[in-house]
């Protein structure tokens, strides 16, 4: 054992829990066997830093970690060394909070940078607990640690025998300690190194360029979400994630902010391993990589991920198979090829099977059987238990490099029921383009247990059984398929041609398939309109300036007193520090006679700005802002909203609304469990609520005419509601991503995607002349964007 003493030092105030005097400030002691060689005095008790805050007393307490991170020895302005080390507390991982600073004064600081490496296991004692002015900036414990000789502080540095054999010298030489962040502790612009929980994927697909590419969104215990974007030219580089639950390990992944929201990249150096998620499964790492470290404690970091996983995470139950399977249907199948083949420039069939029927008949794709690739002979047997997919676009490249034999996890398969005049109805399956909903093909090795399972299962089946059924008959195979619109009723209707719908009396309904040639507006956040369903007027959503305006003039009328602290509503009131000294008064509804929860409370302002107003919706479920009357609260001009909830502004029609004073809330205030929803709120307060809704105009063609039909839609056709594109960029992108989609940019006409929707023709009558409009209905976009 060996001891390093020091002499005295500077600066630490009192206040802090006084060791043994004759204890050495610093003492280097060895770990034998994983145990310390040397105990520490009795009296000491140790403390987790999730139990320190201000005000604790830390006599006779000791706080035991990893240094996981030491800066260089300086000194202050006034000549005393400092030391600064970074302690990671490796018992509670999943802590929101498992590092601290630790500042060292003097000779101790001194003694420490001499013999102090990141890896040791260091114990503390007789420290001074302060506030942390960097936790904001470092992600690390509110308080600090600050210690000195003077102060009576001792440190305990354990570090291994260094008579290691060559072995493990080498082993050690390639497995340092790694720190790893928490996903609620991330920070714009670092490199860091992280566990997470798969709770979303985008097995790879071809990017752009020339890369391979994957989407992973991870979770943690500090219910803190990262969604990761991951590149590499070898596929084989890229994480193996086979399913949701999934655990990863990410090493050297650099974290950006956007939008608010941080996001991790692929950065130099970065490497993964991939852990299967379920409670008891081995622990074996999947990755590609020959060469990795994996440290004894983080086999106890993913048993306690996969708890936490259990419990906290839904997890999806095992893929469906084909014998399960029904019309429309979007679903994951593990599976075996036997057979692929080209069939045009964007798509690409794979047949394969999983031991089980499908109840329907299916389509039976025709290639030219040169084109076929696959053992004639078991293409033959399984003629009848095979079901043939087609895939199309990004996911074709992928396919076609596809092994015959293979096992395979194909994700969000779409199930198509097609009826036809020569052969009944039977079901397609597509894998449409993109990579929405986790869209993709992924590979699984033969160790993976489901590929296991799967292999004694079609191992057990009597072959000579499905060669006896009757075969299934064929359909010609469409010219393309890359329908990228779902059809949500009416499937009894066969599509019509255009030229055919332009030539028939209104009102009708039809079935159609045809292309986007164009859309107006081409800004996006044009569409976005106000409705009214009792007048069926349609009017521009106001401008945030306009609010304010309105705002500012309701500023110039004092608050009335006599209206505060009513039996259904408390009230504070208070007067600006600026030059036009504001008065704002807030009434707080208080339910049941007793206020809520800030999230489950309504309120209503007055003398409020349009920021004051935002702050507000951020931590109250719905603002009202209002006006004093001599006997009681009012609203304000219906050119302004008269309920503000999250980010979205509520609208009250100014034809058809009778607004009544705010007195009719306590009907609502006096429910037991209030919900506060817009459409009671404008209810009882005499308001006709307008709704935000999408209005467009798509020109479709199909080779036999041109219509414009009309889009008026308030969430379904997009998926996204209206009430929220405007104040969501994400949103606002996701819509663009959307009409990129299906109206894809430079695309020449042949190239378009077709789309499959249903749209009714309806008589206009304007003054001088009558006309027939059509609009689109009951159909929503598949190719949404996640």
């Amino acid at each position: 054992m060996g001891a390093v003493r020091g002499a005295g030092g500077s600066g630490v105030g009192g206040g802090c829990g006084r060791t043994d005097k004759a204890a050495m400030p610093v003492r280097v002691l060895k770990i034998i066997e994983g145990k310390f060689e040397t105990p520490l005095p009795s009296h000491l008790q140790k403390e987790g830093l999730k139990h320190l805050q201000e005000g604790f007393d830390p006599t006779n307490k000791y706080i035991q970690g990893l240094v996981i991170l030491s800066y260089p020895l300086t000194k202050l302005g006034d000549g005393t060394d400092f030391f600064k080390v970074v302690l990671q507390d490796l018992d509670d991982f999943c802590s929101r909070i498992n590092s601290i600073n630790i500042l060292i004064y003097g000779k101790m600081a001194e003694d420490c940078a001499k013999v102090m490496r990141n890896g040791d296991t260091l114990v503390v004692a007789g420290f001074k607990l302060a506030k942390s002015p960097t936790a904001r900036e470092d992600g690390r414990h509110n308080c600090q640690l600050e210690m000195s000789e003077e102060a009576g502080s001792v440190i305990y540095i354990y570090t291994k025998p260094k008579t290691t054999s060559a072995s493990e010298t080498a082993s050690m030489s390639v497995a340092p300690k790694y720190v790893y962040t928490p996903l609620d502790h991330l920070k714009d612009g670092t490199i860091v190194n992280l566990y997470g929980i798969v709770k979303f994927f985008k097995p790879p697909y071809v990017s752009k360029g020339t890369d391979y590419c994957s989407v992973v969104t991870l979770v943690d215990p500090s219910n803190a979400k990262l969604t990761c974007t991951l590149f590499n030219g070898n596929l084989n580089s890229l994480p193996k994630i086979y399913k949701v639950g999934d655990i990863v390990r990410f090493h050297r992944i650099k974290i950006r902010e956007y939008n608010g929201q941080m996001q991790g990249v692929t950065s130099a150096g970065f490497a993964s391993l991939t852990f299967d998620g379920t409670v008891g499964a081995p622990v074996v790492p999947r990755t590609s990589s020959k060469v990795f470290t994996f440290m004894d404690e983080e086999q106890k970091i993913i048993e306690e991920l996969r708890v936490w996983a259990a419990s906290n995470l839904s997890i999806c139950g095992p893929a469906a198979k084909l014998s399960g399977v029904q019309p429309m249907l979007f679903f994951d199948l593990t599976c075996q090829l036997i057979g692929k083949a080209k069939v045009d420039g964007s798509s690409f069939l794979l047949k394969v099977w999983d031991g089980t029927k499908c109840p329907y008949p299916t389509w039976k794709v025709p290639v030219e059987a040169r084109e076929l690739e696959g053992e004639k002979l078991l293409l033959h047997q399984l003629r009848n238990l095979t079901v043939d997919i087609l895939v199309y676009d990004n996911h074709v490249q992928l396919a076609k490099s596809l092994k015959i034999g293979s096992f395979l996890r194909i994700y969000s398969i779409h199930t198509k029921q097609v009826s036809s005049d020569k052969d009944g109805s039977h079901i397609e399956f597509h894998l449409h383009g993109g990579t929405c909903y986790g869209r993709g093909i992924g590979v699984l090795p033969e160790s993976n247990p489901d590929v296991k399972e799967l292999k004694d299962f079609l191992e057990s089946v009597e072959l000579a059984d499905s060669q006896s059924m009757e075969s299934m008959s064929s359909v010609e195979l469409d010219s393309t398929f890359n329908n990228i619109t779902v059809l949500t009723d009416h499937q009894d209707l066969s599509n019509t041609e255009l030229k055919t719908i332009l030539n028939s009396t209104a009102p009708q309904q039809f079935r159609i398939r045809a292309k986007l040639r164009t859309y107006k507006p081409q800004k996006l956040h044009q569409s976005i309109k106000l409705h009214c369903s009792k007048c069926n007027s349609l009017t521009e959503v106001p401008d945030g300036d306009d609010f304010d305006c309105i705002l500012q003039g309701s500023a110039m009328t004092s608050p009335n007193p006599e209206l505060h602290n009513t039996s259904w509503y408390d009230s504070v009131m208070w007067t600006t520090q600026d030059q036009k000294q504001r008065k704002i008064a807030i009434h707080f509804v208080k339910p049941d006679e007793m206020l809520k929860e800030p999230e489950d409370t309504l309120l209503m302002i007055e003398g409020g700005t349009l920021k004051e107003l935002w702050r507000l919706t951020k931590r109250f479920k719905c603002v009202i802002p209002v006006r004093s009357t001599e006997d009681d609260l009012e609203l304000l001009d219906l050119s302004a909203p008269f309920l503000l909830q999250g980010n979205t502004k509520y609208y009250g029609c100014k034809q058809c609304s009778t607004p009544k004073p705010i007195q009719h809330l306590s009907s609502i205030a006096a429910e037991e469990q209030p919900s506060w929803e817009p459409t009671e709120i404008a209810q009882v307060l005499g308001i006709e609520l307008l709704q935000y809704v999408f209005i467009m105009k798509f020109t479709l063609v199909d080779g036999t005419g041109a219509l414009n039909a009309y889009l008026f839609d308030y969430e379904k056709f997009f998926q996204i509601p209206a009430s929220e594109i405007l104040t969501n960029s994400f949103l606002q992108q996701k819509m663009q991503m959307t009409m990129n989609t299906l109206c894809p940019p430079g695309r020449k006409l042949d190239d378009l995607p077709w789309l499959e929707c249903f749209i009714k023709s309806y008589h206009v009558r304007d003054e001088m002349k009558h006309r027939v409009c059509y609009q689109i209905f009951d159909t929503t976009v598949a190719e949404d964007v996640v």
